[in-house]
């Protein structure tokens, strides 16, 4: 079936839910538990943020479904926050996607592959032309842009494409962190030991700061619980499909995480755990042979390729929404005549994310990503409210109100928290947002094109 704006509804709920369980599994989980135990220096505190992270990636799933089946097109944020509030915050939304929701993720997923590939193959990071600690950061970055480009060149060729390699990925990555785990905890040398080991965890200010920008990681790792909502225009039955894969996707990977945590934590010590950004490597070694940190540390480098191409779908159809709707380049627009994908966005993101591998270190994109993407889904999900209270929501959701309010409330005090503890890439992500401002009235004023409810209405009667 056709849109209005040219994109076919192809996606049905099996793939649609692999793209939240991808986009969620990713660089977070196999790269930041490491840094959690550095700043907090206690396992049961880092396993309690995670699971209270997982219950509010559930609120924010379930408040997405239902803002998803009401607003069923491409742009997740974008098209709620235009919709129900002013083209102005959704404008701001996708600005802060173009960004940072989407390219810095694509990023950090790169950069946790290229860490993960090096740790099994050192050899990679030594070609003799450099100083050797140089050489290493240089081609870190050179093997993390190549992965970029690779998959940037897939998903090009459309979606059908894109959800055949997707598919095949995710699956893999899922049978990969369910075998792990099994084997890490009935035939692996770990020992519980070390969840009592660490230290106390400081009920101070300072304690409290360490636990905000923890779980403002934390978050960055279940960033994806709204994965669906961005290609809703590409939907079959978007208000079956889209809630169910929202739940169905969060509810799989919150077992998950917690899993792969109790498997780190029973391999490695919190002490031999701190600052380590390839974890998953250094628990298999510890728990199978120095061998097998080689072995996973190449399963989950390509793991990590999931994550990657599924932010590469899902991205360029809120910039192509964005530039539909006049507030954005109108050539990012275009879909290929042949493909049927909106490719120069695609291209376009590719080229953003690997700008932002080259300029930062890995714990400063988390930190930027983290605060950005913190921001928007807060006023998304406050328009669940908005849609209750006009009447106009088509399929309503469990948990209402406890489940919007929860997310809103733990969202604004992670924010508050996680600035105090990290100022400077929490400011740059503020003064990024801030920039979109004269962006918006800039583009406003360039193109001239209907308005976003008059394209809204088309969709939603497409969709029925």
């Amino acid at each position: 079936m056709l849109n209005q704006n040219g994109l076919e509804r192809k996606i049905g709920l099996f793939p649609l839910t692999n793209i939240v369980v991808a986009n969620m599994v990713g660089a977070g989980i196999f790269t930041t538990s490491g840094l959690l135990m550095r700043d907090l220096r206690s396992p049961l505190i880092m396993l309690g943020l995670w699971t209270i992270g997982g219950t509010i990636a559930l609120c924010g799933a379930l408040s997405y479904g239902e803002l998803g089946a009401a607003i069923p097109r491409a742009g997740g944020e974008y098209a709620f926050l235009s919709e129900l509030f002013h083209p102005l915050l959704g404008f701001l939304s996708g600005w802060a996607s173009f960004f940072v929701g989407f390219s810095a993720p694509i990023a950090a997923s790169a950069i946790g592959f290229a860490e993960y590939f090096s740790r099994a193959f050192p050899g990679l990071l030594r070609f003799g032309l450099l100083p050797e600690a140089v050489e290493a950061v240089v081609l870190k970055k050179a093997w993390a842009c190549l992965a970029i480009l690779l998959f940037t060149l897939i998903h090009v060729r459309g979606i059908e494409l894109g959800t055949k390699v997707q598919n095949f990925l995710t699956i893999g990555k899922v049978i990969l962190i369910a075998g792990l785990i099994a084997a890490g905890l009935t035939s692996g040398h770990g020992s519980w030991s070390h969840f009592a080991q660490g230290e106390s965890f400081r009920f101070d200010f300072a304690g409290w700061k360490s636990a905000g920008l923890g779980l403002m990681w934390i978050m960055f790792a279940y960033s994806g619980w709204n994965a669906s909502a961005y290609i809703g225009s590409e939907v079959r039955e978007p208000g079956k499909n889209l809630p169910r894969s929202l739940i169905l996707g969060t509810g799989l990977v919150i077992l998950l995480y917690a899993g792969l945590n109790i498997f780190y934590l029973y391999a490695v010590s919190p002490a031999q755990m701190s600052g380590v950004i390839s974890v998953g490597g250094l628990a298999a070694g510890n728990l199978f042979g120095p061998s097998f940190d080689g072995v996973l540390s190449v399963l989950i480098a390509f793991a990590l390729f999931s994550s990657l191409s599924a932010f590469i779908i899902l991205g360029p159809r809120v910039y192509y929404s964005m530039a539909r709707d006049g507030h954005f380049f109108q050539s990012v627009a275009k879909v290929h005549p042949v493909f049927g994908a909106p490719s120069r966005s695609v291209i376009l993101q590719g080229l953003i994310s690997m700008a932002i591998v080259l300029s930062g270190s890995f714990d400063q994109i988390l930190t930027y990503m983290g605060f950005s993407l913190g921001i928007f889904p807060i006023f998304a999900v406050l328009g669940v409210f908005k849609l209750r209270k006009q009447g106009k929501s088509p399929h309503k959701m469990p948990g209402y109100p406890v489940a919007p309010a929860v997310f809103v409330l733990a969202g604004v005090l992670i924010l508050i928290l996680g600035f105090l503890r990290s100022p400077g890439p929490s400011g740059v992500a503020v003064l990024t947002v801030a920039a979109g401002v004269p962006a918006f009235y800039f583009f406003r004023k360039k193109y001239r094109l209907p308005m976003i409810k008059e394209a809204t209405d088309d969709e939603s009667k497409t969709a029925s």
